[in-house]
């Protein structure tokens, strides 16, 4: 499987960041944010980290999770 890019890469970074923010906000641990999303603890934190491609239904269990809309999790 090729490699990211460096853009690929830094949109990574700059989408788990903002996951990282709404989490805080919301006043969440990664686990808590992990167990409401129905997703792992590790792979909440690949995804902060940004070393994860994220899948389409995966934003959205975040989204809910953090009680935004899907877009609200992009950088704007």
């Amino acid at each position: 499987m090729p490699s990211a890019t460096p853009k690929q890469l830094a949109q990574r970074k700059a989408f788990g960041a903002r996951v990282r923010q709404l989490r805080l906000a919301a006043g969440l641990s990664q686990e808590e944010l992990a167990h409401r999303a129905e997703l792992d603890r590790s792979y909440v934190g690949q995804v902060e980290r940004g070393e994860r491609n994220i899948s389409l239904d995966n934003i959205y269990r975040l989204a809910d999770a953090v009680q935004c809309s899907p877009v609200d999790l992009f950088v704007r």
